[in-house]
């Protein structure tokens, strides 16, 4: 009997551990559920549910095919001790992923055990290299890897159901977990639907829409959180759009899309090359430009009462959603690690639970980048007020999202300046910006930090043009 581990790759089809797993026909399918996985740092209970509902879609198609979901109330480590007492003559199949250092260092030391018995067959998913990182030929690879043939729908099981572990339906009874919903919905169907509508309808604008708060929700692709949770792989979206892509009247927006596929690759390469970015700064001389914490200012900022409504909107926004556009996640950022001047290790993790779509290997570089610490980017600080008046000219969305903003004057919404009858801004902005570009571009001097960025670019830095 084969074993295959489910953890993010909540798929049939293009799912290697399941595919091969199944091949024998003898298999059962296991989740591990580790309590204290779900309940580290950048994990919640919005991102738990999508998972959860997927996992559901996951079990009600493997039951067709003679097979289901098992859930191991436990972690690798329990695991380990299980499948040693009850299954000395399988095989386990698992698909590598990119994750932060608790589940990283968990799933380590189970593969390791296994790998003295060559028990486990590790397989690695969608582009990211475990061994021999060559970041000159990586978009090479990339492309390679992507144009390969999908992998095909798993065998039936020729055994019966398992045994002995919770179904996903018990499960949820006996854990009676929450019912709060995130607003997207789990499940490789919902994830096919929005692949399917992007291409055909809404995909139309996305290069300029992208941007916007407001034209984002149906211009963007919103499959992040189903890549993030492997409800579909990156391949098949990547072949579905270039199938579609020479009969499209907008290419230009589907290239758009398509670079954003090679760029999210190419930063969960970077957290899988040096795990340590989840707590040191990709360029290590910037570990110490924020030292303090003001706590104050971090709750007033993660709670959307910074007294700029721009911010504030975005946040409750992201807060009631659990998605907003990319251009908005990096300005949330920026405001906190430039205009408050906090530390990014300390504002990660609470922005990250906040995101259905959290994807550890994006979001901790970005916020790196937002952040000012990889030595190889640019120090960027977006304007709160700037952003503003690009993004929500005449205050619509604004007032949509806080409509206690209704009865304002839009310059004044705009400007923040709406003193105590709103909230009192949290900090100066131009202050604020000064102090930021003084203490980025101080620390930026000099040999020693150039030298270091080189080997932080050789590293890390994307090759694309050259390669591609």
């Amino acid at each position: 009997m084969d074993l295959i581990l489910i953890n993010r790759n909540i798929r049939l089809r293009d799912n290697a551990a399941l595919f091969y797993g199944s091949l024998n026909q003898n298999y059962r399918v296991i989740y591990p559920y580790d309590k204290a996985y779900w309940n580290s740092s950048g994990r919640s209970e919005v991102q738990f549910n999508f998972f959860l509902e997927s996992l559901q879609e996951l079990d009600d198609e493997l039951r067709k095919l003679n097979s289901c979901v098992e859930i191991f109330d436990g972690g690798f480590t329990d695991l380990r001790k299980y499948i040693d007492e009850n299954f000395q003559d399988s095989k386990i199949h698992v698909n590598h992923i990119t994750e932060t250092n608790y589940f990283r260092n968990k799933f380590n030391d189970f593969k390791r055990h296994f790998e003295k018995t060559q028990k486990i067959l590790t397989y690695n998913d969608f582009g990211i290299q475990t061994e021999s990182i060559n970041r000159d030929k990586w978009s090479h690879d990339w492309n390679k890897l992507m144009k390969k043939n999908l992998l095909d729908f798993p065998k039936p099981n020729i055994k019966s159901l398992g045994k002995g572990l919770l179904s996903v339906s018990q499960f949820k009874e006996i854990k009676g977990f929450s019912k709060q919903k995130s607003h997207q919905s789990g499940g490789s169907s919902k994830a096919y639907q929005l692949l399917n509508t992007f291409l055909m309808e809404r995909s139309k604008g996305y290069s300029q829409n992208m941007s916007s708060p407001i034209q984002a929700e149906d211009s963007c692709s919103r499959l992040s959180p189903h890549i993030s949770f492997g409800t579909i792989s990156v391949r098949e979206i990547f072949q579905k759009l270039e199938s579609f892509y020479p009969f499209s009247t907008n290419k230009r927006d589907l290239s758009s899309f398509r670079k954003r596929l090679y760029w999210h690759c190419h930063f969960i390469q970077k957290l899988e090359t040096e795990p340590e970015l989840e707590f040191s700064s990709m360029h290590r001389m910037c570990d110490n430009l924020r030292e303090k914490e003001n706590s104050e200012l971090i709750e007033r900022w993660i709670s959307g009462e910074t007294g700029f409504p721009f911010m504030d909107a975005c946040m409750k926004y992201l807060k009631e959603r659990g998605w907003i556009n990319f251009r908005m996640r990096a300005m949330i950022m920026s405001f906190a690690s430039y205009n408050l001047w906090q530390p990014w290790q300390v504002t990660s993790p609470l922005l990250a639970e906040l995101f259905v779509d959290y994807e550890p290997g994006i979001h901790i570089p970005q916020v790196q980048m937002q952040s000012g610490v990889t030595g190889i980017n640019l120090p960027r600080i977006y304007s709160v007020t700037k952003q503003s008046r690009d993004q929500d000219p005449e205050a619509i969305w604004m007032k949509k999202v806080l409509p206690s903003l209704n009865d304002f004057d839009i310059e004044d919404i705009h400007n923040a300046n709406l003193n105590e009858k709103y909230i009192i801004p949290i900090v100066d902005l131009k202050e604020s910006s000064k102090h930021a570009r003084d203490k980025i571009w101080g620390a930026r001097k000099g040999s020693e930090f150039k030298t270091i960025a080189r080997s932080v670019y050789l590293k890390h830095g994307s090759r694309k043009r050259r390669n591609a």
